[in-house]
């Protein structure tokens, strides 16, 4: 019986052993031709976890992410752009490069094809902490912006239409809604649309102006009463090679009017840069949609900025053909009713300002770096002594922007005072230990009127040194003399001056007046503070300017809005003679020190003294023109 059992157990082992040897020879071929049993194609060797898994999925959707960008970055740059030629390496990413593509659509360019330099992935938030945005979305808007700007600076477009007159080209919005649909979303309840475009000759090649543009700070510099500030706050690229070619970047600026009735456009825009030839470039702006930011829906905003720019192409000459393209929604509602016609018009703050500042800009920069620029008395004035002259008063006009716009380069209260209307606006702020100015309590009062004359001719009676005593105390009634006169422009009305009183007997002189005046197409400027005999003597000798204090006070002259602008202005104004219209906006602006104490208070007696001093001045300019 033992011996049956164990015959049988054994039979039984080697039916079991035969079972294995068919199984181990079937699992041999199965390695050798791996099928999946799902869809029936060749399968991978191994057990494959669920983060391998995971990972093969996100690989395959991050391809078809990549096909849909590199598309879009042709677009973008011009030009075909090379894919990754071999696939993500798994079961781990190398070096966060899945990380990359996702975040902003470029980590999967090969530097065998073009590449794009971008920044970083993050961008500061609130109270420090970084957010993380998407770079495509961003790039997608730039694109659409650029080509919108492109279409626009079209000499045929139908989007534009002729003014009567054939001057003033007007945007024709049923075409403009028939051809491009809202990038940045419907225009807010409220709000109205501006648009203008102007072409002209500037005195600069297309890469300096290309560079400029770029340049936050020398863009504000070369737009000084345009732009209040700028900055970049993130490169999402900076260009191709060593070139602009693909820049893009996110900046926030402030654009004012220098008038306290128009309050300042705080605006958070993209800036694209594109060569699309030789020596021929387009750089766009268009507005951050408020959830695309990733800030509060409910942020108050008061300016939109649709797609807008200039298109820049070099001539033989060394000069660039400009065409200027300013497309808006603002607030129609916070602006005082008197500068409404102007804004609309689009001098406020349309193509033909923008132009017109860059032009007087070139051309200023031209003639103040020539080596043969005249001056009337070389004698007193060095080299040096003129540059550093030169910066007071670039320090002097700003200082007078800021004091009339209540911007955020400097940190005004406004002060709220039943006695005054409306119309006038009163700011105060303490002064300490700040190089440049006096210390102590500064007022600043500002207001804006129209006068019944022609703005050329208003600026022509502010700045006549001879008519001076008609309407400025500092004068004493008698007749002031220009010492000292460096252009700045063509015409005799664009320089820097300095002003005595023209007495018999120079030792009585113990004050002097620095002034700046330019005219353009958009408006005049006139500026001025007074200065004493030791500050100026260091300064004209090549002393520095920055520790020489001083206040401001001046003029802002524009048309009121209720006239075409254009041909041959600069000639009307040499000529003498008048645009058409009815007469011009004035804001008239002082900064006076009421305390020399930091920490004073400021009394009632104060603002009433600088408000009889604008009301005064006011009526000795109107009643001086309606005399004339």
């Amino acid at each position: 019986m033992k011996n049956q059992l164990e015959r049988h157990e054994n039979v039984m082992l080697r039916q079991e052993n035969d079972k294995l040897r068919v199984e181990n020879v079937a699992i041999k071929d199965a390695v050798r031709n791996p099928i999946c049993n799902h869809c029936g194609g060749v399968a991978m060797l191994g057990n494959i976890t669920i983060e391998e898994n995971q990972l093969r999925v996100e690989n395959a959707q991050l391809r078809d992410e990549l096909s849909r960008i590199c598309g879009l970055a042709e677009k973008f740059l011009g030009r075909p752009v090379t894919p990754l030629a071999s696939p993500i390496a798994l079961p781990r990413p190398s070096s966060n490069l899945e990380l990359e593509v996702a975040g902003n659509g470029f980590g999967g360019l090969s530097s065998g094809g073009t590449s794009l330099p971008m920044g970083p992935l993050t961008r500061p938030g609130m109270m420090g902490v970084e957010k993380p945005f998407n770079s495509s979305v961003f790039v997608e808007l730039a694109v659409t912006a650029m080509d919108e700007l492109l279409r626009l600076a079209q000499a045929d477009s139908p989007i534009w239409m002729t003014s009567l007159d054939g001057g003033k080209e007007t945007l024709n919005p049923v075409e403009y809604m028939r051809t491009f649909s809202p990038c940045i979303g419907l225009k807010p309840s409220g709000f109205v649309t501006e648009a203008s475009r102007e072409t002209g000759i500037v005195m600069i090649n297309s890469l300096a102006l290309v560079e400029t543009l770029m340049d936050g700070s020398r863009w504000a510099q070369m737009f000084p009463c345009v732009i209040a500030k700028a900055s970049t706050t993130d490169v999402l690229s900076s260009g191709i090679g060593r070139t602009r070619h693909g820049a893009l970047q996110l900046m926030h600026a402030e654009f004012q009017v220098l008038s306290p009735l128009v309050p300042v456009r705080q605006v958070k825009f993209l800036r694209f840069c594109k060569q699309h030839g030789e020596g021929l470039w387009a750089v766009v702006d268009v507005s951050i949609d408020t959830a695309l930011d990733g800030a509060s829906i409910n942020s108050f905003v008061n300016c939109r900025r649709l797609p807008s720019g200039c298109v820049v192409q070099d001539l033989s000459n060394g000069y660039t053909r400009v065409t200027w393209i300013e497309h808006s929604e603002y607030d129609e509602s916070a602006v005082h009713y008197l500068y409404r016609s102007l804004l609309s018009s689009g001098l406020g703050f349309g193509a033909l300002r923008w132009l017109a500042t860059l032009q007087r800009q070139c051309e200023s920069i031209a003639i103040l770096l020539s080596s043969t620029v005249p001056c009337e008395d070389h004698s007193v004035l060095t080299q040096a002594g003129r540059r550093s002259l030169l910066q007071l008063t670039n320090r002097m006009r700003d200082n007078f922007c800021a004091g009339v716009c209540a911007s955020t380069v400097r940190m005004w209260n406004r002060l709220h005072v039943a006695s005054l209307g409306e119309d006038v606006k009163v700011m105060t702020r303490k002064s300490m230990n700040i190089p440049g100015e006096p210390p102590g309590v500064i007022l600043s009062a500002a207001t804006s009127v129209w006068m019944p004359i022609m703005h050329q001719q208003l600026f022509s009676f502010l700045r006549d040194e001879r008519q001076r005593s008609k309407w400025d105390i500092l004068s004493n009634g008698g007749p002031m003399q220009e010492m000292i006169h460096i252009p700045k422009g063509q015409t005799s009305s664009n320089c820097v001056s300095l002003l005595r009183l023209n007495t018999r007997n120079q030792n009585d002189n113990t004050m002097l007046i620095l002034q700046e005046t330019w005219a353009d197409a958009s408006g005049s400027l006139i500026v001025y503070a007074p200065l004493d005999v030791a500050s100026m003597r260091a300064v004209m000798t090549g002393g520095d300017s920055s520790f020489v204090a001083l206040l401001p006070s001046g003029f802002a002259i524009v048309p009121d809005g209720s006239s075409g602008y254009g041909d041959d202005w600069s000639g009307k104004l040499a000529r003498g003679s008048s645009n058409k219209g009815s007469g011009s906006l004035l804001t008239v602006a002082f900064q006076i020190l009421v305390n020399s104490l930091p920490m004073a208070k400021l009394n009632v007696e104060s603002v009433e003294t600088v408000n009889s001093l604008l009301s005064c001045t006011i009526n000795k300019i109107k009643s001086a023109v309606s005399s004339a």
